[in-house]
Formats: structure tokens, sequence, C-alpha cells
């Protein structure tokens, strides 16, 4: 067994900083699943029971935008590379994620609220995609629950395009996509939990020690990415010749 530094942009990294990261997003997440829910029948609101296959197919179609939108992300390394050769331009696109996301991580710990700021980079793309998504409301079907999540998971956040950057450099298109698959996977259990431990999350997420240790964690998620030979978790298992 020997250290692989590619594990840094892989897709462990991904979940953890996705299962942290929901946490601070709580409070915009929970608004978006309220409109969710109130725009469906009384009858379906008032049972968890029905009400959490809807709860779960926008989620569904949230995380499945963010997997196309890591697909997409991965094109880019592929045109880096061309112009700066494949070395020079993944530790480029390395040292870019690393930054964004220690950025993001002082932004979850309150040190660093300018990072919100990234996120008009996607309100014009978001200003096309939201009509859309009005015109599912009010919610009918399972089906509108999961195009619903698509629209929504095109929301500009900063957190997310932080993970967006570290899906850049996860290799090739296909491992950016499942990069991103990785995060969302890691904000699922969050948001899911809105609907049923909604005060408890919430007073979770608002507590200052606990996003600055959020913060803390993503600088260190960030470090690792720039110093991949530093990283503990980093390993593959090597094969042995037989003499």
């Amino acid at each position: 067994m020997a250290f692989d530094p590619a594990f840094t942009s892989s897709y462990l990294v991904a979940f953890i900083m996705g299962l942290f990261s929901s946490m601070h997003c709580i409070g915009m997440c929970g608004s978006i699943i309220g409109t969710l829910t109130l725009s469906l029948s009384p009858e379906i609101r008032k049972s968890k029971k029905r009400l959490l296959p809807f709860v779960f197919n926008y989620n569904v179609g949230r995380i499945t935008s963010y997997t196309i939108a890591g697909a997409l992300a991965g094109f880019i390394e592929v045109l880096l590379s061309m112009q700066l050769g494949e070395a020079h331009g993944h530790r480029v696109l390395q040292l870019l994620s690393a930054t964004i996301m220690a950025s993001a991580g002082l932004y979850i710990a309150g040190w660093f609220p300018r990072f919100a700021y990234i996120e008009k980079a996607g309100v014009h793309i978001w200003k096309k995609i939201e009509p859309y998504g009005r015109k599912l409301i009010p919610v009918k079907s399972l089906t509108h629950a999961y195009l619903f999540g698509m629209i929504w998971g095109w929301l500009p956040c900063g957190l997310v395009y932080a993970a967006l950057t570290l899906a850049i450099t996860a290799g090739d298109v296909s491992k950016s996509a499942l990069t991103m698959l990785a995060f969302g996977l890691g904000t699922l259990p969050a948001v899911m939990g809105v609907g049923i431990m909604t005060s408890v999350l919430t007073r979770l997420s608002r507590m200052q020690r606990f996003k600055q240790a959020i913060g803390l964690f993503m600088i260190i998620l960030a470090l690792l990415s720039a110093l991949p030979w530093l990283n503990p978790m980093a390993f593959s298992i090597t094969h042995t010749a037989l003499h």
C-alpha cells in the first residue's frame, strides 16, 4: 500500500466537503424545500411518509444538476491541459481549487464575507433558468419534484463553485462528474434532515463555533489539495511481483 497524491481530488474529499458545507447552507436549502412543501396538497404536507418521496426526488434532481455541472467542469481541465500541458495545467487548477476551497472555509467561519461575491458568477445563467422552476409550481407529481430540483441545483452558491473547482482537478470528464456526485451525496443528510429535524439542524447551523470548526476543516482540505503529498489518507494498493 503506497500513498497516492491523486486521492486529494477524489470522491471522499468531495463527499466530506459536501457533508460539512451543507450545514452552513441549511437556511437557503430549507427555504427552497419550504417552497416545494407549500406547493404540495395539504394531504401530502400533513404526512411525512407521503412528503418524504417528494423531498427525496427534489434532492435527486439537485444532485443530478451538480453531476452535470461537474462533467462540464471536467472539460475545462481538458482544454487547459491542451494549452499548458497535462502536468502544468493540472497543477494550476489544483492551486486554484485550493485557493477557492480555503476562501470558502474562511467564509463559512465568518472571516471572509466577501467570498459571497463569487456567487455573482452564476447570476446570469440563473436568471435564464429560474423561470422554468416557477412553471413547476405547484408541484403535482414526483417527476415535477425531480425537475424542480434540477432547476434549483443551478442556484448560484459559492460553496458549490468551490466543489466545482475540486472537480476540475479530478483528471477527466467522468471523474469530474463523479466528484460532484459525491459532493451532492454529502449534502444529502443535512438537506433531507431539514424536514425531519428542522429546529435541531437550524440551531446547530447558527452556532458560531460550529461554523468556525467547519471552516477550519475546509481550510485543511484546501491545504491537502495544494500539498497532496501531505495527505495521510492518500493511498493506493500496490501489487508485488511474484518471483
